[in-house]
Formats: C-alpha cells, sequence, structure tokens
C-alpha cells in the first residue's frame, strides 16, 4: 500500500494559484455553453490533487509541470482556445500583432498547449516511470512518448465522439479546428515534438550526456 506523506508547502501554493486562477477565468466568462466542458475536469483534479499528492508523492517540479499545463488550457478554455487574444495583448505591449508578424491566418493558441503538453509531461511521467516502475533512463524516455502520443491519440478521439453527441456549435467551439482538415494529425505531432525538445533538453542538461 502506498504511504501517506503530506504535501509539500511549495506545492500547495501551486494548487493555490491554479485554483486562483479557475476561479479568475469564469469572471465575465464569454463562452459560457462550454464553460463547463473546458474547466470542470481541471476543478476535479484540483479538489482531488491534495489527496493524491499525499497517496502518489511527486516532487515539486512535477507538479510545477502539470500546473504549468493546466494554467495554460485554463486560459485557452476561457476562450475556447479558438479566441485567445494574443494579438489583441501583443497590440497593446508592442504594437503589432503576432499574426502580422508571422503571417498567421489562424488562431494557434491550440498548437501552443498541445507542444506544451509534449514537453511538460516529460518531467513527471519519466518521474513515476523510473520510480514507479522500476525504468531506466532509456525505458523513462519510452515511457514519455508512449504517454504522450497515447494521450494525444485518445483525446483527439475523444473529440471526434463528442462531435458526434454534440450540438454543432458546441463541438464546434470546444474543437477548436477552425477549418483545418488535418488539425487532429497536427496537434498529435506538436506533442509529440515537444516531448522529443523536453527529452532533448533533459539529455543534454544531465552530466556526462
Amino acid at each position: 500500500m502506498p504511504s501517506v506523506t503530506a504535501t509539500p508547502p511549495a506545492q500547495r501554493r501551486l494548487i493555490g494559484l491554479l485554483l486562483a486562477l479557475l476561479l479568475a477565468a469564469q469572471i465575465d466568462q464569454p463562452y459560457p455553453e462550454v464553460a463547463l466542458l473546458q474547466h470542470v475536469p481541471t476543478m476535479l483534479l484540483l479538489v482531488a490533487s491534495p489527496w493524491l499528492l499525499r497517496r502518489w508523492p511527486l516532487s515539486t517540479a512535477s507538479v510545477a509541470c502539470i500546473a504549468l499545463f493546466l494554467a495554460l488550457h485554463t486560459l485557452g478554455g476561457r476562450y475556447v482556445y479558438s479566441n485567445v487574444p494574443y494579438d489583441d495583448w501583443a497590440l497593446a505591449l508592442t504594437g503589432t500583432s503576432l499574426s502580422d508578424l508571422f503571417g498567421w491566418t489562424r488562431n494557434h493558441y491550440d498548437r501552443l498547449v498541445h507542444f506544451a503538453f509534449g514537453a511538460l509531461s516529460v518531467i513527471p511521467v519519466a518521474e513515476v516511470a523510473r520510480r514507479r516502475g522500476g525504468l531506466g533512463a532509456r525505458g523513462a524516455m519510452l515511457a514519455v512518448l508512449g504517454w504522450v502520443l497515447s494521450v494525444s491519440a485518445l483525446y483527439e478521439v475523444f473529440e471526434w465522439l463528442l462531435t458526434i453527441v454534440a450540438a454543432g456549435e458546441t463541438a464546434d467551439r470546444y474543437n477548436g479546428q477552425q477549418g483545418d482538415l488535418w488539425d487532429a494529425q497536427k496537434d498529435m505531432a506538436l506533442a509529440a515534438l515537444g516531448a522529443l525538445v523536453g527529452l532533448a533538453f533533459g539529455r543534454a542538461r544531465r552530466p556526462g550526456a
């Protein structure tokens, strides 16, 4: 039976910050019809996190990676991803929009989050693979890739099923394909690329790598 340990203060602060961000994201919610789909899973995970972390403790670095990914998702969920106003923010800060600067014709925030999912999975998944699964460095790397590819594929299947059972506008807003026929494949590829970049960065930082 797993031992039960106290959650470190730094991890409790991360959970508190994420909870504050999640609550702030509901203020003047611009897309209330899909807010539950976007935010309830994060809320449930936050509610369960103190118990989960006591029963199956993780390092603060792993918790920080998970919290950062959920923070990115919470921001995207507020604007149903396709409407995250990063161009408005860039205009206010620099006088130039990112879309004008890079010639973008779609909102790319969802691409960022898929890449971040892969990159931010490296530390927590490798930690679990080595600590709980007894894997070595190479086995942990393969576990990270397997996790990222499988979860990405399952999520895209979930989005497909949602389009079958949900009303058209709700499904379109949640999926955020923005008319791209290959959106699912690109999302999975970016998640895999994020994992590979994270693994390469971690390997380069290890002594003797």
